[in-house]
C-alpha cells in the first residue's frame, strides 16, 4: 500500500502542485451552489447584504443594543457587528463542512491520482470567496456612512493568514475523523454554534466580567475578531509578538493536521 509523506515540505509541494486543479474546483462550487437560482451568483452578493440588514434591525432596533465604548449609533452597531460576522462566518463554514468533506466525494477516494487533500483547500477556497464578498458589502457601507477606514485596514489580510492556516490544519484533521467517526458532524455543528455565542461578535469582550473573559479568550476566534475590528474599524495595529506567535502556532496546526489526514487517508477506501 502507498506511503503517503507527512512533511512539512510535501504538504507545501502538494499545495502548489495542484493550485490549478484547486482554483478549478473552487470555481466549480462556487458556480454550483447557485446553479438554477435566477439571479445566480448575485445570492452571494445579496446574502450579506440581506443578513446585515436583518442583524442592524433586531440587534439595533429590537434589543435596542449600543456598542459599548462606541457613539452610539444603530450604524456603527451594524459595522461592528458585520466585521465579526463575516470573519466568523468563514470559520463556522468551513469547520462544519469539513467532517462530511470525504464522506460527499467518496468517489473521488478509489481515483489513485486524485489529491484527497486538496478537499478542505477546496472548501476553505469558496468560503473565502463569500467572505470576501461580505468584506465589499462591509466596505462599501462603511465608506458610505463614514467615509475611508483607517489605513490600517490594509493589514486585513494578514490578521487573517492565522486563521486561514488554522482552518487549514482543522479542515485536515476532521475530514479525515468524519470518515471512521460520523458522530463528528453532529458535535461541530453544535461546537461551532457555542463559540459563536462565546466570541465577541454581538459585544465587546470587555463587557464580560473580568472571570469569564479567561474563558473567553481560549476561543481562537476572540482574538481574530478583536485584530480585525482594530484594523477595521478602531485604526490600531496589532501587538506583533502576539501575531507572530498566532501564526506561528497555526502553521503548526496545519502540519499536524495534514500529518493526521496522510497517516490516516490509506484506510477510507476501507471504510466507505
Amino acid at each position: 500500500m502507498k506511503d503517503f509523506s507527512i512533511s512539512p515540505i510535501s504538504m507545501v509541494r502538494s499545495l502548489v502542485q495542484h493550485r490549478s486543479l484547486a482554483m478549478s474546483l473552487i470555481r466549480r462550487e462556487v458556480i454550483g451552489r447557485y446553479r438554477g437560482s435566477v439571479l445566480g451568483t448575485l445570492w452571494s452578493f445579496f446574502n450579506p447584504l440581506l443578513m446585515l440588514l436583518i442583524y442592524t434591525f433586531v440587534f439595533s432596533v429590537v434589543f435596542q443594543a449600543r456598542w459599548k465604548g462606541g457613539s452610539g449609533s444603530k450604524t456603527e452597531f451594524a459595522m461592528v457587528l458585520f466585521s465579526g460576522l463575516l470573519v466568523f462566518n468563514v470559520f463556522s463554514e468551513c469547520l462544519t463542512r469539513a467532517p462530511t468533506l470525504i464522506l460527499m466525494n467518496f468517489n473521488y477516494v478509489k481515483k489513485v491520482v486524485f489529491p484527497l487533500e486538496i478537499l478542505p483547500v477546496v472548501s476553505q477556497g469558496a468560503a473565502v470567496f463569500h467572505g470576501m464578498v461580505s468584506f465589499v458589502v462591509w466596505f462599501v457601507f462603511y465608506v458610505t456612512f463614514f467615509g475611508l477606514p483607517p489605513v490600517t485596514a490594509w493589514l486585513f489580510p494578514f490578521i487573517l493568514l492565522p486563521l486561514m492556516f488554522l482552518l487549514l490544519g482543522l479542515g485536515w484533521f476532521l475530514a479525515s475523523l468524519g470518515v471512521y467517526l460520523r458522530d463528528v458532524s453532529q458535535f461541530v455543528g453544535l461546537l461551532v454554534t457555542a463559540l459563536m455565542f462565546l466570541s465577541p461578535i454581538f459585544y465587546p469582550a470587555s463587557a464580560l466580567p473580568e472571570r469569564y473573559q479567561a474563558i473567553m479568550s481560549l476561543n481562537p476566534m476572540t482574538h481574530v475578531i478583536e485584530q480585525v475590528r482594530s484594523v477595521l474599524i478602531a485604526g490600531i495595529v496589532p501587538a506583533w509578538h502576539s501575531y507572530l506567535i498566532q501564526l506561528a502556532g497555526s502553521m503548526l496546526v496545519a502540519w499536524l493536521g495534514y500529518s493526521w489526514f496522510q497517516k490516516t487517508r490509506k484506510g477510507f477506501a476501507d471504510v466507505l
